[in-house]
């Protein structure tokens, strides 16, 4: 008796049969007998299907930039450059009120990268610009500071590094860029830079552009005082006050341009008593107003210009040397030298010489 089309589900299946038909059979013999438990395996394998499509779009969502701006802040910096200081993530900017062709005080813009799959951790880079117009390139000086190599003039502190805008731009206009993160000295100055031709490029200023510095300075270490040779400038020797005994570290930049700085007593932000010596090399870092301070016989070819700094010329260009601190926590008075006028007098004549400037006294 023949046994063609009994219908057989669990026989093996025709070779002949199309695609369509060998799917129905192994359903078939899985137990996927009916229209109903074939459409619920079919929404169940789609589900699973998407699982790893979702997990990695929310893998990628969260670890990496995809998708997200290229530059921030008009151009301040790329995304590989923010990537770079402040690791891998998604970039998102915040640039409210912020204007590249702006002076005002607080124009800043800011760019943090996010992180992590479940915990996110947030770091934040920002971006200023500033204009030194009545307090004298002296605020710029830090005796932690390491500073640009090159044509381009700035420096790299452990809070920040600045960069001035190329020659042809408004003097005294500079850019800092400002992070938590410690460390990463070149990125950071190279940030700077990339910067202050963003703001050049905004306000169609400068004749070429920047370059980053070809190296840093290395940062000063702190040293007991030769109150012989003060500052390592040969000769700096002013009196001292007996009364001054605290502990005096002495630390200074190892370049000096375009900002040599010395710092005798601590940290100045926290102690008045602290004295800050600098001189500024580069006149481009200010716009102070320098021709309207009043020359002196007690100093020579100098003149006050600002509270501390007095401006020479040498060699043909205008040079700052600043003068800061050096007073009691308790007594508005000079405490660590108490002669003031002997002081700058000596500060004048061995910093000039040291930069190669002609007699200023």
């Amino acid at each position: 008796m023949s046994t063609v089309g009994t219908g057989n589900k669990s026989g093996p299946p025709d070779d002949n049969a199309g695609p369509a038909s060998k799917v129905g059979a192994a359903l078939n013999r899985r137990g996927f007998t009916t229209r109903r438990l074939r459409i619920r395996l079919a929404v169940v394998l789609l589900a699973f299907s998407l699982v790893p499509v979702g997990a990695v779009g929310f893998v990628l969502y969260r670890m990496t930039n995809l998708g997200g701006p290229d530059s921030v802040c008009d151009g301040a910096a790329t995304a590989d450059q923010v990537h770079d200081l402040l690791g891998p993530g998604r970039i998102t900017e915040d640039k409210r009120g912020y204007s590249p062709t702006a002076d005002f005080t607080g124009n800043s813009c800011s760019a943090t990268v996010r992180s992590g799959l479940f915990e996110t951790s947030e770091k934040v880079v920002q971006f200023d610009i500033l204009l030194n117009t009545g307090d004298g390139p002296g605020t710029l000086a830090a005796s932690d500071a390491r500073l640009f190599s090159g044509e381009t003039a700035g420096s790299v502190t452990p809070d920040a590094a600045w960069a001035v805008l190329p020659e042809g731009c408004q003097k005294g206009v500079r850019t800092e860029v400002y992070t938590s993160e410690k460390g990463h000295d070149e990125a950071r100055a190279a940030l700077a830079v990339t910067f202050a031709n963003g703001v050049a490029k905004a306000r169609s200023c400068g004749g070429r552009k920047l370059s980053p510095p070809k190296s840093l300075s290395a940062k000063g270490a702190e040293t007991d005082p030769d109150w012989a040779n003060l500052c390592g400038l040969p000769g700096f020797a002013p009196a001292k006050n007996p009364e001054a005994q605290w502990h005096m570290p002495q630390q200074v930049t190892t370049a000096f341009g375009p900002i040599w700085s010395c710092t005798i007593g601590g940290n100045p932000r926290y102690d008045s008593r602290a004295q800050v010596f600098a001189i500024t090399t580069e006149p481009r870092t200010t716009a102070l107003p320098q021709k309207d301070g009043k020359e002196s016989s007690d100093v020579g070819r100098a003149r006050w210009v600002a509270g501390g700094t007095l401006v020479a010329t040498c060699q043909g260009k205008d040079v700052f040397f600043t003068v800061n601190g050096g007073y009691a926590n308790d007594l508005e008075k000079p405490f660590l030298f108490p002669d003031q006028k002997d002081l700058v007098r000596q500060f004048l004549a061995a910093g000039g010489k040291a930069i190669g400037c002609e007699p200023i006294l």
